[in-house]
């Protein structure tokens, strides 16, 4: 029984200006949903003051999607869980361009199958089997 798919995105190197920028990170979620085909029910956003960054989750009919941003580390994470299969969204070109990342790393689990089936290179062995 497969109840979904979830990615779990970790973006490093990018542009401190654009981590702190909702507008930009509202224009990523925007293209996300948008390819992806996908209907927001409700969203939150929150912008830390100063050199703070971006918190941000947007209810989906599918489920959810989530990021939060670091500026002062240079990172971006985000969350995305389907519970319908949709097609690969093509995260590392994406983040590079449009928050200037110098590397991808996305882990895809495979959800409501006993153990979750993981895949993803980049996350092999960091902070467990894979």
């Amino acid at each position: 029984m497969k109840v979904g798919t979830e990615w779990l995105v970790e973006a490093t190197g990018c542009s401190k200006d654009v981590l702190r920028d909702e507008t930009a990170l509202r224009t990523i979620f925007g293209r996300i949903i948008d390819d992806l085909s996908l209907k927001t029910i409700n969203e939150i956003w929150h912008t830390f003051e100063g050199e703070g960054g971006v918190t941000a989750l947007v209810a989906l009919t599918e489920s959810h999607l989530t990021c939060h941003t670091y500026p002062e580390y240079q990172a971006a994470t985000f969350n995305l869980y389907c519970c319908r299969t949709r097609p690969e969204w093509d995260w590392e070109g994406n983040l590079k361009q449009l928050l200037g990342a110098t590397d991808v790393a996305i882990m895809k689990i495979a959800r409501g199958e006993g153990q979750p089936e993981i895949s993803d290179s980049k996350f092999q062995n960091a902070g467990g089997e894979a």
